[in-house]
C-alpha cells in the first residue's frame, strides 16, 4: 500500500515537472516570439517621395521584428491636421506626423499633444548624429537651438532646367544663369532658338518669389531679424520689407509673363508636371521635387541655385532651409517611444538616410549621409552636388531662416496678391502693398 502511494507522489510530481516545463518553455516561446511594437507614422509626401518611405518602411519591418512601422498616407496637410487633432481626443494619437513648416515652430511645440524632438532624443539617444543643416539655422528649432522635429524632409527652393533643351538652344548645360537678368537671356533662346511654348515655371511662388528672393539677395525678408528676435527677446512683432528689389523682381516677372517668357506659376508642385513633361524648360521650385523628375526616364536636367539680381549684390546667398519634418505626439506608451526611437536611429543609418536624400532631393540628413551619398549618382545631375554641399555651410543672418506669427494664414494671402499682380489686375508696387499690410494685421491676431 505504502509502494502505491509512493508510486502515485512520484507520478503526480513527475506531471506536475512536466506541466511546469512545458509552461515555462511556452512561456519563453512566448517572449522570444512576441508581437512588435507597432508605431503610427502619418504623413503627406508627394507620390515619388511616397513610394520611397513606403520601400524604407518595409524594409525595416523585414530587418527586425521588434518594432512594426505603419505608414498612413494624406492628401493635404489640412486632412492630416484634422485627423490628427481627433485621433489625439480619442486617446489614439499616432507616433509620429509630418507637418510642414510654419515658421512658428515654437508655438507647435508648446502644444500638449507634442513631444519634443530633443526630449524624445534624451531618453532614447541616437550615436553619432551630426545633422546637416548646421544647428545655427532656425528650421525646426527652438531660440536655444534645441532641435524639435526630426529634419527628415528638409529641402530648399532650386532652379531646374532641362539639359537637353539648352542644347538645342546653343546653351551650356553646365552653366545656367546665376541672376536673372542673365536667365532673361537664356529664356530667350529657349523661345526662339529652340522654339519652347514654355521657357520657364515656378511651383511653390511665395517660397521662390517672395520667401527667398530676399536671403539669395543677402537681405533680410522681415524686420527685426528675419523675426528670430521676437522669439529670443521681447520685442515688436516682425513686418515685411518689400522693397525696391521686391518691385523691380515682380515687376520683371510681370514682363515675362506678356512676353510668353513666363508660362505657369503655382502656389503647390503643380507646375512640376509641366517640366517633368519636357514642356517646360526652366523651373524653379522645391528640391523635393527632385524624386519626381529622377523618375521620368526621358528627362534629363540639372540643379542650379536660385537666381539673384547683380545690381543688389555680388554673390547669391542661401536660401532658407524650409519643407516640413517628423513630430513626435505625447501620450504613447513607454515601449512606444522607445520603438519611434529606434525607428528614427534606423533612418539616421549613414546608408538608409543618404539613399532618401538621393532618391528624394531632400536635403541630406547628415553629414554621414552627404558623404555616404555616390559620387557617380552626382555626376549625372548636373550641379546637384554644389548645391547641396553649399548648404552645409554656416547660414549668415540672413539665411537663417524666419519667424512670423500666423504665417499660415499669411501666405495665402501672399498668393492671392502675386497672382494678382502676374496676371496684370493689380500693379506689383499696390499688389507688394496690400500684401504687407494684410500680413501686418494678420500676423497680430490671436
Amino acid at each position: 500500500m505504502k509502494k502505491l502511494q509512493l508510486a502515485g507522489i512520484a507520478r503526480a510530481m513527475f506531471a506536475s515537472r512536466r506541466t511546469w516545463v512545458f509552461g515555462a518553455a511556452m512561456a519563453v516561446a512566448g517572449a522570444v516570439h512576441a508581437a512588435p511594437v507597432e508605431i503610427q507614422v502619418w504623413h503627406t509626401l508627394p507620390d515619388a517621395n511616397k513610394a520611397e518611405f513606403e520601400k524604407l518602411a518595409k524594409q525595416y519591418n523585414k530587418e527586425q521584428d521588434q518594432v512594426k512601422v505603419t505608414l498612413r498616407a494624406f492628401a493635404s496637410q489640412a486632412q492630416l491636421q484634422q485627423e490628427a487633432t481627433a485621433a489625439v481626443k480619442a486617446k489614439k494619437a499616432p507616433n509620429l506626423v509630418q507637418l510642414n513648416d510654419n515658421h512658428s515652430p515654437e508655438v507647435v511645440a508648446e502644444h500638449k499633444a507634442i513631444l519634443p524632438m530633443y526630449d524624445l532624443l534624451a531618453k532614447y539617444p541616437v550615436k553619432d548624429l551630426n545633422w546637416f543643416v548646421p544647428a545655427t539655422s532656425s528650421f525646426v528649432r527652438d531660440g536655444k537651438g534645441r532641435l524639435l522635429a526630426f529634419p527628415w524632409m528638409a529641402e530648399v527652393p532650386v532652379m531646374f532646367y532641362n539639359t537637353a533643351a539648352y542644347k538645342k538652344a546653343g546653351l551650356d548645360p553646365n552653366k545656367p544663369a546665376r541672376t536673372w537678368t542673365a536667365l532673361q537671356g537664356e529664356l530667350l533662346k529657349l523661345r526662339d532658338v529652340a522654339d519652347l511654348d514654355c521657357p520657364y515655371a515656378s511651383s511653390d511662388q511665395v517660397t521662390v518669389h517672395l520667401e527667398n528672393l530676399a536671403p539669395v539677395n543677402n537681405q533680410q525678408y522681415t524686420s527685426n531679424n528675419n523675426g528670430l528676435d521676437a522669439v529670443t527677446k521681447k520685442s515688436a512683432a516682425p513686418a515685411m520689407q518689400f522693397d525696391t528689389l521686391y518691385m523691380r523682381h515682380i515687376s520683371l516677372m510681370v514682363s515675362w509673363k506678356r512676353s510668353l517668357l513666363f508660362m505657369a506659376h503655382t502656389a503647390d508642385n503643380s507646375a512640376d508636371k509641366l517640366f517633368a513633361k519636357g514642356e517646360c524648360a526652366v523651373l524653379t521650385g522645391s528640391s523635393g521635387s527632385f524624386g519626381q523628375f529622377l523618375n521620368t526616364k526621358s528627362l534629363a536636367f540639372g540643379v542650379a541655385p536660385l537666381p539673384y539680381y547683380d545690381q543688389v549684390t555680388q554673390n547669391g546667398g542661401q536660401p532658407f532651409v524650409s519643407g516640413s519634418a517628423l513630430w513626435a505626439l505625447e501620450g504613447r506608451p513607454k515601449d512606444e517611444e522607445k520603438a519611434t526611437a529606434q525607428f528614427l536611429a534606423w533612418l539616421s543609418k549613414p546608408v538608409i538616410a543618404a539613399e532618401w536624400h538621393q532618391r528624394t532631393g531632400y536635403l541630406p540628413l547628415t553629414e554621414a549621409a552627404f558623404r555616404a551619398s555616390d559620387v557617380s549618382f552626382y555626376k549625372s545631375i548636373p550641379g546637384a552636388q554644389a548645391v547641396v554641399a553649399s548648404m552645409s555651410n554656416r547660414p549668415v543672418a540672413n539665411s537663417r531662416g524666419f519667424r512670423m506669427a500666423n504665417y499660415d494664414r499669411i501666405e495665402p494671402v501672399f498668393n492671392q496678391q502675386l497672382n494678382d499682380a502676374l496676371e496684370g489686375k493689380t500693379p506689383p508696387v499696390a499688389a507688394l502693398n496690400n500684401a504687407a499690410s494684410q500680413a501686418r494685421s494678420i500676423a497680430t491676431q490671436r
